[in-house]
C-alpha cells in the first residue's frame, strides 16, 4: 500500500473517518467538469512521459514503474470440464482503469469474481496491492474486501433496507462514529450520485439506473481503493449511462480509484479506459493500451469493432407509395 493510501487507511480506522471521507466528498463535489478533468490529466500523463523517456537514459524501466495493484498472472478456471478461463493475465496500475470486452458468456464477469475470492482459480496467481489472493480463506478475504469492492449488475442492495439504511451499512461496520455523523454521510454520498430523493425508498421501488448509482454510493462509503463494476450501463437510459461514467471518471481523476469495468458498451469502454482486455473463447486475445486496442489487427477483435460501429439503414423518411392491389 502506498503511503499516501496507508495514511488515509489509518484515519479510516479511527475517529478521523468522518473527516478522511468529508474530505473526499468535498473533492468530488467541485465545480470543475470532468472534461476538464480530463484534459488536466492528459496534460499531467505528457509531462510524466517526458520525465520517463528521459529517466530511461540513466536507469532501467523497472526501476521506474511502479508495480501493478492488481494483478492476473495465468488464471485459468473451468465449470463442468468446459474451460471458461484459460491462462488469462491482465494487470492494472493505481488509479488506472481497465475494460474488459467481448461477447457474453466469455468470462468477464467470472475475472471479477475471481478477484473477490467468490470463485476460486484451477490454476494461476492473483495479487492485490503486492499480496497473492488466490489461496487465502474466506476471513482473510474479507479484508482484502475493505480495499476492493464491486458494484453488481442488480446493485445488490438488502432488498429489507431502505436506500439510507444500504448506504449507513458500511458506514455503521466500520464503527467510530455517531449517527448523525453517518447520516450527514450517507446526505453527501446520494447527493454526489444524483439520488437524493431516494433515501426512504426500499430498493424494490428504484429503476435499474438508480440501483446502480446506490451501489456505487455505498461502495464509496467503505472508501475503497478500487471498485469492480459489473456491466454499469446494461438496461439503463443513455442520460444515466453518461451520469455513471462521469462519476466513474471523476473518482479515477480526483481520488485515484483503481476502477476494472466489464461492459459490452464500447463507446462507454472508449471514455473511460486506460487498459483493454479482450476475452474471446476463455483466452485473452488483447490485453493492452486502448489505443493500440482500436489499431489491433486481431481478427476477433476487429470483427467486434465493426460489429459495434455498426449501424442500421434509417428508415426513409417522406411518402410512402402503396402499390395498387
Amino acid at each position: 500500500m502506498s503511503a499516501a493510501r496507508k495514511k488515509k487507511h489509518a484515519k479510516s480506522t479511527g475517529p478521523g473517518l468522518e473527516e478522511t471521507l468529508d474530505t473526499e466528498l468535498d473533492e468530488l463535489e467541485s465545480t470543475t467538469t470532468v472534461e476538464e478533468l480530463e484534459e488536466a490529466a492528459a496534460t499531467a500523463s505528457a509531462l510524466i512521459a517526458e520525465v520517463v523517456a528521459e529517466a530511461e537514459h540513466n536507469a532501467p524501466l523497472r526501476d521506474i514503474i511502479a508495480p501493478p495493484f492488481i494483478d492476473f498472472n495465468k488464471v485459468s478456471i473451468a465449470f463442468n470440464g468446459r474451460p471458461v478461463l484459460d491462462k488469462v493475465s491482465f494487470h492494472v496500475g493505481r488509479g488506472q482503469t481497465l475494460c474488459i470486452l467481448g461477447r457474453s458468456g466469455v468470462g468477464k464477469s467470472v475475472s471479477l469474481r475471481i478477484l473477490l475470492g467468490f470463485l476460486k482459480p484451477d490454476s494461476g496467481c492473483i495479487s492485490v496491492d503486492g499480496q497473492e489472493i488466490s489461496t487465502l480463506n474466506e476471513r482473510d478475504m474479507q479484508e482484502i474486501r475493505k480495499h476492493v469492492t464491486m458494484v453488481f449488475q442488480n446493485g445488490a442492495l438488502f432488498d429489507s433496507l431502505s436506500v439510507g439504511e444500504n448506504i449507513a451499512f458500511p458506514l455503521r461496520e466500520k464503527g467510530g462514529l455517531a449517527e448523525d455523523q453517518i447520516e450527514q454521510l450517507v446526505t453527501r454520498l446520494l447527493d454526489l450520485v444524483g439520488a437524493s430523493d431516494t433515501v426512504n425508498l426500499l430498493p424494490s421501488s428504484l429503476s435499474t439506473g438508480q440501483k446502480r448509482c446506490i451501489a456505487i454510493a455505498r461502495a464509496l462509503a467503505a472508501q475503497p481503493e478500487a471498485i469492480l463494476y459489473d456491466e454499469p450501463t446494461t438496461m439503463v437510459d443513455p442520460i444515466m449511462g453518461r451520469n455513471i461514467g462521469d462519476l466513474i471518471q471523476r473518482l479515477k481523476l480526483q481520488l485515484g480509484i483503481t476502477s476494472i469495468v466489464v461492459t459490452h458498451d464500447m463507446r462507454f469502454a472508449i471514455r473511460l479506459a486506460d487498459l483493454v482486455l479482450f476475452l474471446e473463447g476463455g483466452v485473452a486475445r488483447f490485453f493492452g493500451p486502448l489505443d493500440e486496442f482500436l489499431r489491433c489487427t486481431d481478427p476477433e477483435v476487429e470483427r467486434f469493432l465493426a460489429l459495434d460501429a455498426y449501424l442500421p439503414p434509417r428508415p426513409v423518411r417522406g411518402p410512402v407509395a402503396v402499390l395498387n392491389p
